[in-house]
């Protein structure tokens, strides 16, 4: 769950905004991101990808 996703810190679970609004990301380093949908009542995240968020 989100839930379950935020209470690891290091995981850096973000919401984000602007073209990408209800999405989140999860830094996998400095550069890049693996960035999801998690709609609601669904029980894992959606149109996942791994990107180059800067």
């Amino acid at each position: 769950s989100l839930q379950d996703l935020r209470a690891l810190p290091s995981n850096r679970l973000e919401a984000l905004g602007g073209t990408r609004k209800c999405q989140y990301s999860i830094r996998i380093n400095a550069q890049w991101r693996v960035c999801f949908s998690w709609p609601p009542g669904q029980s894992g995240p959606s149109t996942v990808e791994i990107v180059d968020y800067h």
